[in-house]
């Protein structure tokens, strides 16, 4: 988007996907805009979309707790709190701008528009927490309400389902003791380079068998990352 008419356009084009017509265009003008955008287009008149990530990030917040603590009303606090971080996470929020078609329309520059992986997760989500903010700014709390419970709502009954909101060696631990009546072991099978740049591979077991490998910068992020692999080895 080189031109103020492609702007105008690809902002159109937006709203359509959102089924929003903005009062004020620039909400959602800078909920697109990343900071490094700014520093190579000294001409653009418009601001990043950090403040507006700050805005959506406590709507999001708010509106995603009223929901839950309206749905499952036999689950205590700690239980909530776990539930609503998986729903609202980097890469739950990542995967719904994604699927919102977000990443065609931000505005970056061209190095951050190279990034990939965790990199640009975190661009899309605070974008994503963004929109939100752009929503509320211009259209009220019912709407971007409306939007969340569109974007999100969806995917509580998965997490909750496949306890998903439980931490990876938590949900193996329990899932292995309801289907195999074991608890898992772990053991730390190598580790490579040097102090400051260790990588740790860790052996998940179901008594003696080996079922999955994890590898991490730490012995407690490669455990998690084995037991993740060894659910979807399982297939539990």
């Amino acid at each position: 988007m080189s031109t103020d008419t492609d702007i105008a356009s690809e902002l159109a084009k937006l709203e359509g996907i959102l089924g929003v017509t903005f009062t004020d265009s620039n909400h959602l003008l800078s909920a697109i805009t990343h900071r490094s955008y700014l520093n190579e287009h000294r001409e653009a008149t418009q601001d990043h979309n950090e403040r507006l990530e700050f805005l959506g990030d406590a709507v999001l917040e708010l509106v995603v707790t009223d929901h839950l603590y309206n749905k499952y009303t036999e689950k205590p606090e700690g239980e909530l709190t776990a539930i609503r971080a998986a729903l609202v996470n980097t890469v739950s929020l990542s995967e719904s701008s994604l699927k919102l078609g977000l990443n065609d329309f931000l505005l970056m520059s061209k190095g951050e528009a190279k990034d990939t992986g965790r990199a640009r997760n975190y661009i899309l989500a605070n974008a994503f927490e963004a929109v939100i903010g752009a929503l509320y700014m211009d259209q009220g709390y019912d709407a971007a309400k409306q939007f969340i419970a569109e974007q999100l709502f969806a995917k509580t009954d998965q997490i909750v389902a496949k306890r998903l909101w439980q931490d990876p060696k938590s949900r193996f631990q329990e899932l292995a003791q309801e289907h195999a009546s074991v608890t898992p072991t772990y053991e730390t099978l190598n580790q490579v380079g040097p102090d400051h740049d260790r990588v740790f591979t860790v052996g998940v077991y179901l008594g003696k068998e080996l079922v999955a490998e994890g590898q991490g910068r730490a012995k407690q992020e490669a455990e998690q990352a084995a037991a993740e692999a060894a659910i979807a080895a399982r297939g539990w």
